[in-house]
């Protein structure tokens, strides 16, 4: 590539240059801080992992540009935006907003940079928008990790029930895991026709507001919406994240079960709100030919911040094993309502389960 491309006019040919070196270098340096952000802020490797191959391959894709070029064009001294301030430009109220303006940086460079690109090397159109469209991707998961840890902060104990024979002891179960501390409940019943359940869902969406504590459906988007929970649990054949989502709406909690790190990492880039990952051991309420076991929560504990449920066959026996693989958090169900004293069950898990969120 040379600088006198012939639909360069001689008097532009500055002009164009020093705004690709600019927006090369805002967008790098905006790059080098989001990276800064999942690696020290969220402590997440996988997203980290994910920024840092987009900073590297924006650098690789820029570097057809000529350095000569852009370096002789460069004029910081007399370029008149250095000293053009907006009132909000040295404020940053927090982690959240240094994370936000950076992204922005990042993507509003990548569209200069693509736009000027098309006269000079044409080429790099196509992959300049390819590579803004994975920063906007990458934004999404960084904000939604964010708006997730807060509004699963605390959330330890997930129980699943089903909706029992009658409504009385569906509302007694209820006020006994809400009394020993259940932070999520689960509705999830395969077999009461769906105008029951969806007087169960309600039902549980009364007394779980009542109490402060989470309404999950399981599967059942419809239901979900009717009843106004809070969201909703999908299975790896069930609907996509992204097809919840439109239904739902934005503040709709998401999660999805896991049983590979491979789905973990695609949970997050998907959208997810929360993880649920498993089967650690056998369950008395499913059966599965593969269980991934506590190696999967050591992966997921390695690599992930996206709030993560391990599931699957835990009880008081076993949960210092789920502990141990780097979780404080566990979606339980027989082990805790099969219990002749259901509270009592779900406060001895949650105290076994300790008390620094993973």
């Amino acid at each position: 590539m040379t600088s006198d491309h012939p639909s360069v006019p001689p008097g532009d040919d500055a002009a164009l240059w020093r705004i690709l070196d600019a927006n090369r270098n805002r967008c790098l340096e905006g790059l080098r801080v989001v990276e800064d952000h999942a690696r020290f802020a969220r402590d997440d490797r996988h997203l980290t992992g994910l920024c840092k191959q987009l900073r590297h391959d924006v650098a690789r894709t820029l570097a057809t540009l000529l350095p000569a070029d852009l370096h002789a064009a460069r004029d910081t001294a007399h370029d008149v935006g250095c000293t053009v301030v907006t009132d909000t430009e040295y404020a940053r109220a927090d982690l959240q907003s240094v994370q936000g303006a950076n992204w922005q940086r990042v993507e509003q460079s990548l569209r200069s940079l693509e736009e000027h690109a098309k006269v000079v090397a044409p080429e790099l159109a196509h992959q300049l928008e390819a590579l803004r469209y994975r920063a906007y991707s990458l934004e999404r998961a960084l904000t939604i990790l964010h708006t997730s840890a807060q509004r699963l902060a605390g959330a330890q104990l997930y129980v699943l029930l089903d909706g029992r024979a009658s409504a009385g002891a569906f509302g007694e179960l209820v006020e006994q895991l809400c009394a020993g501390g259940a932070d999520v409940l689960q509705l999830r019943d395969k077999s009461l026709p769906d105008r029951v359940l969806l007087e169960r869902a309600r039902l549980l969406r009364e007394r779980t507001r009542q109490h402060g504590v989470l309404f999950v459906m399981n599967d059942r988007v419809d239901l979900a919406l009717l009843s106004a929970a809070d969201g909703v649990h999908l299975g790896q054949d069930e609907l996509a994240v992204q097809d919840a989502r439109r239904l739902l709406g934005c503040q709709a909690l998401i999660g999805i079960s896991t049983h590979s790190i491979e789905q973990a990492r695609q949970a997050v880039l998907d959208g997810a709100n929360y993880l649920g990952c498993g089967p650690t051991f056998a369950s008395r309420t499913k059966s599965f030919e593969h269980f991934p076991g506590v190696a999967l929560l050591r992966q997921v504990a390695d690599e992930v911040r996206l709030p993560a449920f391990a599931i699957g066959g835990i009880e008081l026996g076993n949960v210092a094993q789920v502990v141990a693989a780097g979780f404080s958090r566990a979606a339980v169900g027989q082990a805790v309502v099969a219990d002749p004293a259901p509270a009592r069950a779900a406060r001895q898990l949650k105290d076994a389960l300790g008390r620094q969120i993973c």
